[in-house]
């Protein structure tokens, strides 16, 4: 798992950058990302992937345990999907 101090690390040491600048500037992007998902709009990172929200109707499902019927309500997802040069390197 790489965290975001792990991250911030590593741009840290390719461009030096203090740990805190780095750590700054990968906290801002992810904040850029949240808020462009909160207004509805779509983040587009070249050679990466996009973000987009999309949302979900209402639908029914069943309880494992119990097999009643229930609703799950209408909601809001982050989706991601990889850009091909990210698929294509995945799978090399």
């Amino acid at each position: 798992m790489t965290t975001t101090n792990e991250i911030a690390e590593k741009i840290a040491a390719d461009h030096n950058l203090t740990k805190a600048q780095s750590k700054a500037v990968v906290e801002a992007v992810f904040a850029s990302i949240t808020r462009a998902a909160l207004d509805g709009v779509e983040t587009s990172i070249p050679g990466f992937g996009k973000f987009k929200v999309k949302d979900t109707p209402e639908r029914e499902a069943r309880n494992p345990a119990t097999g009643a019927t229930v609703k799950v309500s209408a909601a809001k997802k982050l989706t991601f999907a990889p850009a091909k040069a990210l698929k294509d390197s995945l799978n090399r």
